[in-house]
C-alpha cells in the first residue's frame, strides 16, 4: 500500500498521540501537532478510513483511533509494551513524537559524534539547528543532547550531532546519601544549629522528635529568624520548615532529580521504615552527574 507523505505523517502522529492519551484523537489535535490545516487532516482521514487504517469514533468525545492494519503498514509492532523515550526541545517535550532507535553513525572521530534518531512522529516538527535532548532510555538511562543537522523523511529520522551523553545512575539513593545523619533535637536553639553547621560544614539539618522527623532547619531559616528579631537563644523550631520532602532509600537517584526541580529544594531526607537515615543534597547530585 503506497501512502502519501502527508498520510504517513497523519497516521504516525495519530498512533503516537493515541498511545500517549489512551483515547480517540480529534483531527484538530493532529493538525496542531503537524501545523496543518484541520480541513486537510479531515479530508485525509476519510481516505485512511477507506483504507481501513483508522476507525472513526462518533460523538462529542469522539475522534479517530488507529487499526491493527495501521501498525502493520508502518511496521511499528506492539507499542503497548514499549517504553516511551521522549525528545525535548528547549526544555519542552515535543508532543506527538517518541524515539524508537538511536544509531551512532560517527563514534570514533576525535572531534565528531553523530547519530541517526528514528522517531514515531513527523520529522517536519523539527528544523535544522534545533537543540534537543533525548531520553532517558529504559535500560541504561542514557540522556543524549545535541543539535539537528538534517532530516530523512523516508526513514522518519533526525540526523543529530551529539554534544553530550549522560548515563544516569540506577543505584538507589542509599548509595549516595550522607549517613549517619546529623540532626538537631526539637529543643535545640539557633545557637546549637549554628554550632552544628559550623563544625560539620553543612547548610541544614533535620529536627528530630522521639526518633521521627519534625522538620528541617537551614542557614537561610536562621538568617531569616535573626532578621525578624530572634536571638540565638530562640528555639530552632521557631524557624524550621515542617513540610519536609522525604524519599525512601530504595528510590533510584535519577528518579529523585525531578523532585528537586519540582519542589525547588536543596535537600531530601532519606527514610527507612518511616525513620530518617540520611540526606541527599543538590551538591550530592551534582557530584554524581555535574552536567545536569
Amino acid at each position: 500500500m503506497d501512502l502519501s507523505p502527508i498520510q504517513k505523517d497523519i497516521l504516525i502522529t495519530l498512533i503516537t498521540l493515541y498511545h500517549q492519551s489512551s483515547h480517540s484523537i480529534k483531527g484538530e489535535e493532529i493538525a496542531e501537532v503537524l501545523k496543518r490545516n484541520p480541513g486537510t487532516v479531515r479530508n485525509q482521514m476519510q481516505a485512511l478510513k477507506a483504507l481501513s487504517l483508522v476507525d472513526g469514533v462518533p460523538g462529542p468525545k469522539g475522534g479517530y483511533s488507529p487499526t491493527a492494519r495501521a501498525y502493520k503498514e508502518l511496521n511499528l509492532g506492539d507499542l503497548e509494551s514499549q517504553f516511551e523515550v521522549p525528545i525535548f526541545r528547549d526544555g519542552e517535550k515535543v508532543k506527538g513524537v517518541r524515539v524508537v532507535e538511536l544509531d551512532f553513525t560517527t563514534l570514533c572521530h576525535p572531534d565528531l559524534c553523530q547519530a541517526m534518531v528514528r522517531i514515531i512522529g513527523s520529522v517536519k516538527l523539527f528544523r535544522v539547528g534545533d537543540r534537543v535532548t533525548i531520553g532517558p532510555t529504559p535500560v541504561n538511562k542514557l540522556v543524549v543532547r545535541g543539535e539537528i543537522y538534517g532530516m530523512d523523511e523516508n526513514q522518519q529520522a533526525l540526523l543529530f550531532s551529539v554534544s553530550e551523553m549522560i548515563s544516569l545512575p540506577k543505584k538507589p539513593i542509599k548509595h549516595y546519601m550522607t549517613s549517619p545523619l546529623l540532626t538537631l533535637p526539637l529543643d535545640a536553639t539557633l545557637r546549637d544549629a549554628v554550632r552544628l553547621f559550623t563544625v560539620h560544614r553543612i547548610h541544614g539539618a533535620p529536627v528530630i522528635e522521639d526518633g521521627s522527623l519534625a522538620g528541617i532547619v537551614t542557614l537561610s531559616d536562621i538568617a531569616r529568624g535573626l532578621d525578624e528579631g530572634l536571638t540565638l537563644d530562640a528555639p530552632a523550631a521557631r524557624v524550621m520548615t515542617t513540610d519536609v520532602v522525604e524519599a525512601p532509600s530504595s528510590i533510584r537517584l535519577y528518579e529523585l532529580v525531578g523532585r528537586f526541580k519540582e519542589r525547588e529544594i536543596g535537600r531530601v531526607i532519606v527514610v527507612e521504615d518511616g525513620k530518617p537515615v540520611g540526606i541527599v543534597t543538590q551538591t550530592d547530585i551534582i557530584r554524581v552527574f555535574p552536567s545536569l
